[in-house]
């Protein structure tokens, strides 16, 4: 079984916003020392350009030195549709790009899903065949709305589309709507930074049971492990063992779907093969 991160970033400069490692540049060099150390085959870049505006670049230049290892969801400018649209349209032959992702986090982005400033980006993906992640939990009505409007176009729900600053049970607030969104079939959910939403230790025990509904109602074909390393509270041998050791229900092909092949299989990576 191949283990493939669904989130990881790397910077080249500018310090992270959040709760991410607070250092000016984490290189590839960096990341792959550690993906070793924990046993990871690979592993899904999403630039931050949120706080390094060159991180696309970064990226790129990360896969093309190790296409074994990485690929990219990354991002093109979507306030300048016309020139975007230009860029998109070989998107894929750019070293490691597979689709897209915008997580929305900075201030003035905060409208983007809905003032129109994303409008042209949905059908346009859609008809090109790349797939999109986003931080979708604090928009779901939204999100479901371009779901359904859009029904060829791969979305993935960032962070399990848990309430970003939420904890323990806070965190699942929303629960009953993310699973209601499985049952379009164009619809994905990155089970990305778990440990984050817990206030416990590890095996984040007071996760497993959101865990499961989640997967239950996604299925492991369209439920993706991840770390977002660089903001987690524990090491990253720990994300991997809460999932193939602490949860019961997962076990067999289902775990192999949702620690690498599904991922890889939604944005038509073939490092799982």
């Amino acid at each position: 079984m191949k283990i493939i991160d669904a989130q990881v970033h790397i910077w080249g400069s500018g310090m992270p916003g959040g709760h991410h490692r607070q250092v000016p540049v984490y290189s590839v060099e960096e990341l792959l020392a550690e993906m070793d150390a924990a046993g990871i085959d690979g592993a899904l870049i999403h630039p931050p350009q949120s706080w390094d505006p060159s991180a696309n670049q970064v990226a790129e230049r990360a896969a093309w030195r190790y296409p074994e290892r990485f690929a990219i969801l990354g991002q093109v400018p979507l306030e300048t549709p016309e020139a975007s649209r230009a860029l998109l349209q070989h998107w894929r032959q750019r070293p490691g790009q597979k689709g897209l992702r915008y997580p929305l986090v900075r201030p003035e982005q905060a409208e983007w899903h809905r003032d129109g400033t994303m409008d042209w980006l949905w059908p346009e993906a859609e008809r090109l065949g790349l797939p999109i992640a986003t931080m979708a939990g604090r928009f779901l009505p939204e999100f479901r709305a371009i779901a359904e409007r859009h029904p060829s176009l791969r979305l993935i729900i960032d962070h399990l589309g848990l309430v970003r600053d939420g904890k323990d049970a806070a965190a699942f607030a929303n629960l009953d709507e993310l699973c209601a969104l499985a049952r379009l079939p164009n619809v994905a959910i990155k089970a990305t930074g778990a440990p984050g939403y817990s206030s416990q230790g590890y095996p984040y025990a007071n996760l497993h049971d959101g865990l499961h509904r989640l997967f239950d109602a996604f299925g492991p074909r369209r439920f993706f492990w991840g770390t977002d390393i660089t903001r987690m509270p524990c090491n990253w041998r720990q994300c991997v063992t809460m999932f193939t050791e602490e949860l019961p229900w997962l076990r067999g092909h289902d775990l192999e779907w949702v620690m690498g092949r599904g991922i890889c299989e939604w944005i038509d990576w073939d490092i799982a093969a």
